[in-house]
């Protein structure tokens, strides 16, 4: 090998967007395979599952000239002939020779160079697939639970999404999508990074656009109180492309939560609605009282008394006959949201329109004497640091 062996790595490592070292172990991985495969007679298999002998490659990247040994161990008896040599055969080489050691025994290169630039290229090529998929697994493991912007490049038979990340292609399964959505290439979309794998094939990447965190991740941009932490979301439900439950609360007692979520006119909460296909997103306040929570997730339905089971997590809930079909609401969707947004089950009782008022005004009052009791709070507080 001489310098213009050298000139033509670089050409190559150039042309291919790789490092003269990642070309340079390409081909030291090429000599051996040749080696063990032309000298040894192994098959391509047995030589992937690590079968035949060590063997060492040097290559000095100026001038380009290479060594190569095949390395055996010194043992008292011979297992393993292409890893191994006995040592009464070994003390022929070196009379110092000791059990353990590692003797070197020189290759000629020249005749095997031929034979492995043969091979340089479909092991460079496997080189840089393996390395591209470790790039692509390595940037988006760290960045699975975000939100992220792709575009989607094509649509199977069976209805699964492929979409471009920038990086890497994610797959988004029928089962991930809004049902309501239709998806087409060159759509830009935004999808929820739900789990990285890493498979022989290379990196998978699966997205969601029925997620949560996508609907979390959308209010956080456009509700800047949720974003600084002024108001924090406590709990979704979603039916995905339908509607969606988000229970929230503000730890400043001078920012309506739920006015603002929705935004002047109602813009902030349509902005969302219109990234998730026209899905109508309900704010509810957010409640320590399981109850008064309860309450609040049924909306706009108005219910009467409210029994709680919390070993159970069961709710048993007065409503009265003109109030019962709103707080199911179409197909149940309505209780069902409230069920997984509180983690109550739900289940109604009929009542008089009487019990529905004197409930009503059991809870104006709790819901006064819990502001009452929070403003004394704060005073209280106000005034001990003041001294």
């Amino acid at each position: 090998m001489n310098r213009e062996f050298v000139e033509a790595m670089q050409h190559l490592a150039l042309e291919r967007g790789v490092s003269v070292e990642e070309i340079l172990e390409a081909f030291k991985e090429a000599l051996r395979k040749a080696y063990i495969k032309r000298q040894k007679g192994y098959k391509k298999e047995e030589i992937d599952q690590g079968k035949g002998p060590e063997v060492d490659v040097y290559i000095d990247p100026n001038s380009g000239r290479i060594e190569m040994v095949e390395v055996r161990r010194v043992v008292e008896k011979v297992t393993d002939p292409d890893k191994e040599i006995a040592l009464a055969e070994a003390l022929q080489y070196d009379p110092e020779v000791q059990v353990g050691d590692e003797m070197e025994f020189p290759i000629n290169p020249e005749e095997l160079s031929r034979m492995a630039i043969q091979d340089l290229r479909q092991i460079l090529t496997q080189r840089l697939k393996e390395s591209e998929r470790n790039r692509i697994y390595n940037e988006y493991k760290d960045k699975e639970g975000q939100v992220l912007t792709g575009v989607v490049t094509r649509v199977d038979n069976w209805g699964n999404v492929f979409v471009d990340l920038g990086r890497g292609e994610a797959y988004l399964p029928k089962s991930e999508q809004i049902p309501t959505e239709k998806y087409h290439p060159g759509q830009r979309i935004k999808v929820y990074l739900k789990k990285v794998d890493k498979s022989a094939k290379g990196p998978s990447l699966l997205v969601s656009r029925a997620h949560e965190r996508l609907l979390e991740h959308l209010l956080k941009q456009e509700v800047p109180e949720i974003a600084e932490g002024i108001v924090e979301i406590k709990a979704i439900a979603r039916e995905p492309g339908r509607r969606s439950k988000v229970a929230v609360m503000s730890h400043n007692p001078n920012v309506d939560p739920i006015g603002a979520c929705i935004g002047h006119k109602g813009q902030r909460i349509q902005a969302v609605s219109a990234e998730l296909g026209r899905e109508k997103v309900d704010i509810i306040l957010w409640s320590k009282d399981p109850k008064e929570f309860i309450r609040n997730a049924l909306s706009p339905a108005q219910v009467g008394s409210i029994e709680l089971d919390p070993e159970a997590k069961k709710a048993r809930v007065k409503v009265t006959k003109d109030q019962h079909s709103l707080a199911i609401g179409t197909g149940g969707q309505n209780v069902r949201l409230a069920s997984k947004l509180t983690g109550y089950d739900i289940h109604f009782e009929e009542a008089e329109i009487s019990d529905l008022d004197e409930a009503l005004r059991r809870a104006a009052e709790e819901e006064a004497e819990a502001r009452e009791r929070k403003a004394r709070e704060e005073f209280e507080k106000l005034f001990r640091d003041l001294g």
